[in-house]
């Protein structure tokens, strides 16, 4: 092993840098850290650094070692050993893991053996492409083996048209041992075609080794159960949304004990991230969105004593509270971003209520800058409610100068805008290129209680509208703000509000930017791949037309229908592999657009998804939105 700085991979000359501020290159040379979790005797976090190289059109990963209590960071070349592996079984006798595996039809030359240059491909329900990928027939499967070389698997799911993980997202986390090693239990939506478009009904399985039986652990909850853990004392453990289709609905902790299911965060008015379990049993940590931030809270199990189920809040800051990695004695430890820093690890002490920065991988480069300050400000809505909006503002920021001012529209839209740091909609960034960044925390947003964050289904073009309109106006108070130079941009749902905006603002913008964007709302029914989101969202298809909430959805709050109020400039961003927000979306606005001769541009990126993920197009990305403002703001 060599040891070596970590922040030496990453460190650059002022020179090199050639600003003291942030900039797309340099966003893009920042180490991207990842935490894999303790060492085997959890005296060493282990964890990756992943480094973009725009040359190369790539990542590079190296991997280390770091003590639980701080110190200097060693590389290494292997983790396998160094880790605890969670798909051995507790027995050491088995080993779980997953493949894809072909089950139906669906190519030309699985119909047609013949005309295996055929690149056809038929379909006879939904879910025919999911997130970037079309569906090709194959599933993912759980698969266990004896611990030894030249053993056979055995598929848990054999023949089933259904997947574990889940897709997109879903890994190893969506299956675990059983305490006594004689179960896998796994996540799994058991839906085929239109049903598993339209539904978001998965359920944690327990399949029997020796009888070879499965049963369905969460049969009686018809939304989604998700992230199953075991306690240290054995109870099941998992996160549970309790209605079909509505992936958005508040996160539950449930803990299975004594054959009751127990809600922990029932009377909590929030809903939960991630968690683990302390190791004595009788605490479980997770993460959630409060008041513009994620933050670490506690609760507590009681098992079946008459002590009351308290849920504490245990953080409180200007950041967000990230990954969950582990304990070490009275700490534990996390990740922790903020809106000028991308995540290093830290340790909180539970006793003391105090932080230590443990990895400092970008640590030396940050000092080099003049970063920008984050200010939380409370503005009033239009029906007298308080909203958290924080606003950005410029390196050597002077209150006697005017800035141009970006409304920053998020996405979701149910997610939760806090101190994450994007290396996209970075607004440490935007900041370093001399915009005031305006980001509310608009209707639909967790971390303002439940019913702040369901507010916004079925209303998408409503009160959610009027709160973005009263941010902008309330920061455009500040003798800072340059009134005639006021630009709005977002994403996905964010997008949808910069198409509606352009058509109802009244000239408080005078450009836009829009990436992978509703645009229509009736056509993005017929062709987003999770339908259940549609559904719930717009209330139901446009074709039932005694569905007030549906009819509403694709007419009053169809921006499609808003076009012949569009007066200013718009940049429109557009994925070839967003299945999510297909690309017809931003090839109609921008149609639109350009035949009502307004000036406009189409940034197309073929092989990217509702993100872009490649160094060289994140470049292009940086360079086309800031060179926009720079033509239009």
């Amino acid at each position: 092993m060599k040891k070596i700085v970590v922040t030496t991979l990453i460190m650059m000359s002022l020179n090199a840098i050639g600003q003291n501020v942030m900039s797309p290159e340099l966003l893009w040379k920042l180490g991207r850290v990842t935490p894999l979790g303790l060492s085997k005797d959890e005296k060493n976090i282990v964890f990756k650094v992943s480094t973009p190289s725009v040359a190369e059109n790539k990542s590079n990963s190296k991997f280390y070692i770091l003590p639980v209590n701080g110190g200097t960071a060693t590389e290494v070349k292997e983790i396998k050993e160094l880790l605890k592996d969670k798909n051995i079984s507790p027995d050491g006798k088995f080993l779980v893991y997953n493949e894809e595996v072909k089950i139906e039809k669906v190519l030309g030359k699985d119909f047609y053996p013949s005309l295996d240059k055929s690149d056809a491909q038929i379909y006879d329900g939904l879910d025919y492409r999911h997130w970037d990928t079309w569906n090709e027939g194959k599933f993912n499967h759980v698969f266990y083996k004896e611990n030894k070389n030249g053993a056979a698997g055995i598929d848990i799911l054999k023949g089933e048209t259904f997947g574990s993980p889940q897709k997109p997202f879903g890994g190893d986390e969506d299956y675990i041992w059983s305490p006594d090693s004689k179960s896998i239990l796994y996540v799994c939506k058991k839906k085929a075609g239109t049903d598993y478009a339209i539904s978001t009904n998965t359920n944690i399985y327990e399949y029997n080794l020796e009888t070879q039986k499965t049963i369905n652990r969460t049969e009686d909850n018809l939304g989604y159960d998700t992230a199953p853990q075991f306690s240290p004392t054995g109870n099941l453990t998992w996160l549970q949304m309790k209605r079909d289709g509505y992936e958005a609905d508040k996160n539950n902790l449930i803990v299975e004990f004594k054959g009751m299911k127990m809600n922990l965060t029932a009377n909590w008015d929030g809903t939960v991230d991630h968690f683990i379990w302390s190791k004595d049993g009788k605490k479980v940590f997770f993460v959630a969105a409060t008041d513009g931030t994620k933050q670490l809270f506690e609760v507590n199990f009681p098992g079946l004593t008459k002590i009351a189920v308290q849920v504490r809040q245990l953080t409180n800051g200007d950041f967000d509270v990230n990954d969950l990695v582990g304990f070490s004695g009275d700490e534990i430890i996390v990740t922790r971003t903020d809106m000028n820093h991308a995540a290093e690890i830290f340790s909180f002490n539970l006793k003391k209520n105090s932080w230590k920065q443990l990895s400092n991988v970008n640590t030396e480069t940050y000092k080099t800058l003049t970063l920008s300050k984050t200010e939380k400000r409370y503005v009033t809505t239009t029906d007298g409610k308080k909203m958290l909006v924080w606003v950005i503002l410029p390196p050597n920021f002077d209150a006697s100068k005017k800035y141009p001012t970006l409304l920053f529209c998020q996405g979701g839209p149910q997610s939760p805008l806090t101190q994450s740091y994007s290396f996209r909609w970075n607004f440490s960034l935007m900041a370093a290129k001399g915009y005031v960044v305006v980001a509310p925390n608009r209707r639909g947003m967790p971390g303002h209680g439940v019913e702040w964050n369901e507010q916004i289904s079925k209303d998408w073009g409503g009160q959610v509208m009027d709160d973005y309109l009263s941010a902008i106006d309330d920061v455009s108070k500040e003798s800072y703000v340059d009134k005639s130079r006021v630009g709005c941009v977002g994403a996905s749902y964010g997008g949808y509000s910069v198409f509606y905006l352009a058509g109802i603002h009244k000239n408080r913008f005078k450009t836009f930017i829009a990436h992978d964007g509703v645009f229509n709302t009736v056509s993005m029914l017929g062709t987003t791949e999770e339908v259940f989101f549609n559904n719930w969202d717009f209330g139901g298809p446009y074709w039932e037309k005694d569905n007030v909430a549906a009819q509403k959805a694709y007419t009053t709050f169809n921006p499609a229908t808003l076009v012949q109020n569009w007066n200013k400039p718009i940049l429109i961003f557009q994925g070839g592999k967003d299945y999510r927000v297909p690309i017809g979306q931003g090839q109609e606005a921008f149609q639109a657009a350009q035949l009502r001769g307004i000036k406009s541009r189409f940034v197309y990126f073929p092989d990217e998804n509702h993100w872009v993920l490649h160094p060289q197009n994140a470049q292009v990305w940086q360079g086309e939105f800031f060179k926009w403002l720079n033509e239009t703001l």
